[in-house]
């Protein structure tokens, strides 16, 4: 069903400094250095039909966020062990007049990376991007 979606979040990953991907929870995630994870691809996650993407963020971006486009933004459903509190999750699915800003999605994984990856790594992505 997403297999556009998911070729476009594997070439803005795959662009981070040491990240990979594997299958975790039945879905395609992506780690940095195979640890941290980064972000989780879900298609039609425990049948809700959509497309999403789901990353870590600083404390306060998932409430601003989902609290100013509720259409676009959600907060993933937290598990018992508190995975996935906080993050914010964002559809990559479009419906009528909404559609991706896939600029967007690049900067929100991004910043996921900075949120999680170690310093040095931050710090060579950063002096690429200058």
């Amino acid at each position: 069903m997403g297999a556009r979606e998911l070729g476009r979040v594997r070439r803005i990953a795959f662009a981070l400094p040491a990240v990979n991907e594997r299958t975790s929870h039945g879905e395609p995630c992506f780690f940095v250095r195979d640890r941290q994870p980064l972000c989780y691809y879900h298609d039609d996650h425990n049948g809700d039909g959509r497309i999403s993407l789901w990353c870590p963020v600083p404390p306060g971006v998932q409430e601003e966020l989902v609290g100013a486009d509720p259409i676009r933004f959600f907060a993933p459903p937290t598990s018992a062990r508190g995975v996935f509190s906080g993050w914010l999750g964002v559809y990559l699915d479009t419906s009528g007049t909404h559609k991706v800003d896939w600029g967007e999605i690049v900067a929100i994984i991004e910043d996921a990376y900075r949120h999680v990856a170690p310093k040095a790594l931050v710090t060579a992505l950063d002096n690429k991007s200058r």
